[in-house]
């Protein structure tokens, strides 16, 4: 069977409302219902909505730029939203008191992305431009459980200041896998690198160069629910296609006109979406094949492309 992803442009009329004032840099559904989302912004806030009247129903105020913020997909024991500011402490603000409860002090520069376990609902991964991710238990008040090793403590391998550091540069993506086992980082030294989420082992998968000019958080995605599994990394105007744990680029995505900013897949109708700074939403839609009758060995690579085509 051969996989295309179809480009279907999508009008993006709440991005627009949300955008009015000032670069809105996240937005996320509340996981368990759809009558409320949170958005966050370089306006310095982070906006709780009510989804009826398209109103702010809470806002926490931060002392500089709100790069990212997240909720953790499966928490029924907290409501707490992680925040990444220009503040190297990240902020936790929760949305049943409606107050900033605590922050997680260790980074030492910009907290650039923020993500919450899939598996584990305490556990939170954070990325800075000191180039270093933490992973964080919020139950322990005494600092992160372990910073990630790109040498994996191969200190013949590292220069004094690279000791502890995921990236050469500023980190500025992360993404869990859908069952939490395995976490995604990208950095501005243009390398994306996969690590057991447990131990902090550095998987040492090559995906080559992956090229990394955003000077702000990088919003990539990975698939759920197919086999083999996909990581979605915005690249210019492209979306570019790595297979997870093989590392090799499957195809370029092309549909935007100017550089996409994000990418996020819906499981359910395996479907993945893009917005870029052309103003579009796009949505890949995945459509089975079936190949022309042709040799095993040309039909096993066909299988591995992706084409794409816009509506």
């Amino acid at each position: 069977m051969l996989i295309v992803f179809m480009a279907m442009e999508l009008t993006p009329w709440t991005l627009r409302l949300l955008m009015e004032d000032s670069n809105v840099e996240t937005v996320q559904w509340y996981p368990h219902d759809t009558g409320m989302f949170v958005s966050s912004s370089f306006d310095k806030t982070l906006k709780v909505w009510d989804t009826e009247t398209l109103k702010p129903a809470e806002e926490f105020q931060f002392d500089g730029n709100v790069y990212c913020h997240h909720m953790s997909p499966i928490a029924r024991k907290h409501s707490l939203v992680a925040v990444g500011t220009k503040d190297p402490k990240v902020q936790l603000c929760d949305l049943k008191s409606g107050s900033r409860i605590h922050i997680l002090q260790g980074h030492r520069g910009e907290i650039l992305s923020v993500r919450w376990s899939p598996r584990y609902e305490h556990i939170l991964a954070t990325a800075s431009t000191d180039s270093r991710v933490r992973v964080w238990d919020v139950r322990r008040a005494l600092g992160s459980l372990f910073t990630l090793d790109q040498h994996n403590g191969d200190k013949s391998k590292a220069s004094s200041e690279a000791v502890n550091t995921a990236h050469n540069g500023r980190v500025n993506g992360l993404c869990f896998t859908a069952d939490g086992l395995h976490l995604l980082t990208t950095g501005t030294d243009d390398r994306m690198r996969l690590w057991n989420s447990a131990t902090g082992e550095n998987t040492l998968v090559n995906y080559g160069k992956v090229v990394n000019e955003s000077r702000k958080g990088l919003k990539f995605t990975v698939s759920r629910g197919c086999s083999p599994e996909f990581v979605f990394v915005p690249c210019g105007s492209s979306v570019a296609v790595y297979g997870l744990h093989s590392g090799e680029l499957i195809t370029m995505l092309r549909g935007h006109y100017n550089n996409v900013d994000c990418c996020e897949f819906h499981p359910d109708y395996q479907e993945l979406y893009s917005g870029g700074k052309d103003c579009n939403v796009l949505a890949w839609v995945p459509v089975l094949r079936q190949p022309d009758i042709e040799d095993d060995e040309t039909n096993s690579k066909r299988v591995k492309q992706f084409e794409t085509f816009l509506i």
